[in-house]
């Protein structure tokens, strides 16, 4: 990472963060407030020798980030780390969710993935940054953004959702929804899901609900949509097929 003296912070990248980052507030306060002029950052990256113009706003990074995001393919649970150089110039490494620094042959744009099984017209309509946390483990409840409600893969008579793991294994559990709180919940499953995939507190899923015309919902644990449709087939022939047992259903 160079010069540990350098000032750096480190920022995960949650739902939402195309529109925006916020600055920590102790790096702002040491680093950026009262002590420079600057309202444009000027972001470098390894992967090319372009340099991306950034407006700051307050403690939020606006106009200029999403061409930068965009243009290194980041992620939800992708993790920063910038580092100021001087000058407003920050040279940022991006870490994915292996904790490995993501190597590039060059800078690419977003493109939706097209060539998924014809059979099969899956809807990747939403997706989410999980936390396993020590109360929805005993709660066994897990609360999914409030976002989730304009999810066309979900509706209110829904009764059932289905995990899937990298491994294409599933777990079926309770899927409710709350009037109170306009929130969709899985209300069993969650625990049984965190048990036998050997979760610990603090770790991090990223989701995507889908669904197809015939099946009930799924949360697939993967970033990459091509990836997470071909899981979802591999789900689905064990349902069909006779391997179905080995799918873990409560």
């Amino acid at each position: 990472m160079g010069n540990p003296q350098e000032p750096h912070f480190l920022k995960p990248l949650l739902p939402g963060f195309h529109n925006g980052v916020t600055i920590p507030l102790s790096f702002f306060s040491q680093h950026i407030q009262g002590k420079t002029n600057g309202k444009k950052w000027k972001l470098r990256s390894d992967a090319s020798d372009q340099t991306w113009k950034v407006i700051q706003e307050g403690r939020r990074l606006t106009e200029g980030w999403k061409d930068f995001t965009t243009a290194h393919d980041l992620r939800i649970g992708d993790i920063l780390i910038f580092k100021h150089e001087g000058d407003m110039v920050f040279h940022v490494t991006p870490f994915g969710l292996s904790c490995c620094e993501i190597q590039f042959t060059h800078p690419h744009s977003i493109k939706e993935e097209a060539d998924v099984d014809d059979t099969h017209s899956f809807s990747f309509d939403y997706c989410f940054l999980a936390e396993v946390t020590a109360s929805n483990i005993h709660e066994d409840k897990l609360y999914l953004p409030v976002e989730a409600t304009t999810c066309t893969a979900l509706n209110k008579q829904c009764k059932e959702i289905i995990l899937v793991n990298k491994e294409g294994n599933s777990w079926t559990g309770s899927l409710r929804y709350s009037e109170a709180d306009d929130m969709y919940y899985i209300r069993k499953g969650w625990k049984k899901f965190c048990e036998e995939n050997n979760c610990n507190i603090g770790d991090l899923f990223v989701f995507n609900v889908v669904r197809d015309r015939n099946t009930t919902p799924l949360m697939c644990v993967c970033p990459e949509r091509k990836e997470c449709a071909e899981l979802l087939i591999k789900h689905l022939s064990r349902m069909n097929g006779d391997i179905a047992s080995s799918s873990r259903v409560i």
